[in-house]
């Protein structure tokens, strides 16, 4: 009884989210040819306090943006796209590896397509995600596990008598870089924010949590060395660490080697 009630609920949520969705589109953007409710709204899995996320379509002379509103007490983050523009952020998403607008699209909830394109889009969007993203060039990955092992240098010379904000934000950057490597070897989706590490343990149940486990050893203990050894086992399934001989080629489009 308890499940069929939180069914229920989540479905009045749904039902209200789509509603107020609705009403803004068809208030604000007469002249949309399609639009879709995406997020956790999307997913089914919102709160009333989430924001609402809606990707509008706008005809071939729109301009694109991206708006921030509020709408019957809700804050709404809406993303106008022409077909043209949609389709360029779909291609780019491979190679970013953060694919966004396909999630925007491929999750969502229909609320307006007179012509059909919205739905046509939404299994262009499907197809891409289902294809993952683009591999790394031999370049991207070289510049990539540079960058790692150079971290992992920094990291492991810091203990507990370290500068505890130097140390942490060290972990920090290595996070981000050793899930870029993880989920890109995965030919898995990239994150940021809260999707960082909901993505990378998708990619990789098993090293993505004990890449998670390490960083927080070291912000919570001050204790590197979890996160070290997670780190050096992705390091591992590219080919190892990379210091003596490596050179950097202006091809490359991974994170630029800064420190």
């Amino acid at each position: 009884m308890g499940e069929l009630v939180g069914r229920v609920d989540e479905q009045d949520q749904v039902d209200a989210d789509v509603r107020i969705a609705g009403a803004l589109v068809a208030a604000r953007y007469p002249d949309a040819i399609g639009a879709v409710l995406g997020g956790s709204s999307g997913r089914g899995q919102a709160t009333p306090g989430s924001d609402l996320d809606i990707t509008v379509l706008l005809p071939d002379d729109g301009i694109s943006r991206r708006e921030v509103l509020r709408h019957e007490g809700r804050l709404a983050e809406v993303f106008l796209n022409t077909r043209v523009d949609l389709r360029e952020a779909f291609a780019q998403s491979r190679v970013t590896r953060r694919a966004t607008a396909l999630f925007l699209y491929a999750d969502s909830v229909q609320l307006h397509d007179p012509i059909g394109h919205v739905e046509l889009l939404r299994a262009e969007a499907r197809d891409l995600l289902a294809a993952g993203p683009d591999p790394l060039t031999q370049d991207q990955s070289d510049a990539a596990r540079f960058l790692l092992t150079d971290l992992l240098d920094d990291l492991s010379e810091s203990g507990p008598d370290s500068d505890r904000h130097e140390q942490l934000a060290i972990a920090d950057r290595m996070l981000r870089e050793a899930a870029h490597l993880l989920t890109a070897h995965r030919r898995a989706w990239n994150g940021a924010g809260k999707w960082l590490p909901r993505r990378l343990i998708t990619a990789d149940p098993i090293l993505g949590r004990e890449l998670l486990r390490g960083h927080l050893a070291a912000a919570e203990h001050a204790d590197p060395t979890p996160l070290a050894a997670a780190v050096r086992s992705v390091l591992e399934l590219v080919g190892g660490l990379l210091r003596e001989g490596y050179t950097e080629t202006r091809s490359a489009t991974a994170t630029p080697q800064t420190r």
